[in-house]
């Protein structure tokens, strides 16, 4: 009895352990097996993303499709386009696998999420009519209404501003509007019921080319130097994905795909790291 006990024992342990090890081990293993990735991206941030003709182009998509080409072959991708506000919180609950959106790293999101190194510069500027003398340093913010985007850095980065001009004994700004798309904030600063908009240096040298006449920048940048950067969760599970993104993003860098596709869609080049993402200051 005890010897039946113990062959049974062993075969239940035997169809246990075989069964384990056909589980795939990690995400990036399941991706491979799904034949399928599912990416989160805010399609309303050109020009890195945004739609045309019903499809998701720019920037950011064409750096995607040629890092997936590289690295994941014969997968297919599920990109889903979301307000930028759900992106993050949809990632930490699984919503889906990887963000390929433009996310600005700072303190906050660096200790809680894995990043890429970096696909561009975030540095943020102010944005203003282009015939606003009113505004010509950043001092002159104070009394001003000033947009960005919920949730986003560049909101942070505004913020942080503001409560450095208070800081120091200045009236700081008279108000920060939050908008759920920079496209919106646009508007209202071509219309007059804003003073200026916050943000990425890297997307408002095409807008103004696009307007000529209509927007200008400030030469001072509102914050310091800081990085956009692709996302995946911040564990084990994730980790040999953002490795993959990752090392594919630096391959790009390495042969001049980021370059290229830099001045296709910027008309200049944007001297990022790309080793791995600096650790944030903000």
């Amino acid at each position: 009895m005890k010897n039946r006990l113990l062959k049974a024992l062993s075969l239940c342990l035997a169809g246990f352990c075989t069964v384990a090890a056909a589980q795939p081990s990690d995400l990036l293993q399941r991706i491979q097996e799904k034949k399928e990735i599912v990416i989160a991206t805010e399609a309303r941030f050109p020009p890195f993303e945004f739609v045309e003709n019903g499809q998701i182009v720019g920037y950011g998509a064409d750096l995607m499709h040629e890092v997936m080409a590289r690295s994941l072959p014969g997968v297919k991708v599920k990109q889903l386009d979301l307000p930028f506000q759900g992106i993050l919180p949809g990632l930490d609950s699984g919503k889906f696998d990887f963000v390929v959106t433009s996310v600005t790293v700072n303190k906050a999101r660096f200790e809680q999420f894995a990043f890429t190194v970096p696909i561009a510069e975030s540095t943020v500027a102010l944005l203003k009519r282009a015939d606003d003398t009113a505004i010509e340093s950043l001092s002159d913010l104070n009394g001003k209404v000033v947009g960005s985007q919920s949730g986003s850095g560049q909101l942070a980065i505004l913020q942080g501003y503001d409560q450095k001009l208070r800081a120091q004994g200045q009236p700081g700004l008279k108000a920060i509007k939050q908008y759920v798309s920079f496209d919106e904030a646009y508007a209202d600063l071509a219309a007059g019921r804003l003073d200026g908009v916050a943000q990425s240096l890297s997307n408002l040298g095409p807008l103004i080319k696009s307007r000529p006449g209509l927007f200008a920048t400030l030469p001072e940048m509102v914050g310091p130097t800081t990085y956009f950067g692709w996302v995946g969760r911040k564990d084990a599970d994730s980790a040999t994905l953002v490795k993959l993104f990752s090392d594919g993003i630096a391959q790009a860098a390495a042969d001049g795909t980021l370059e290229k596709l830099q001045t296709k869609w910027f008309g200049f080049v944007m001297k990022v790291p790309s080793d791995a993402m600096p650790v944030p200051t903000i």
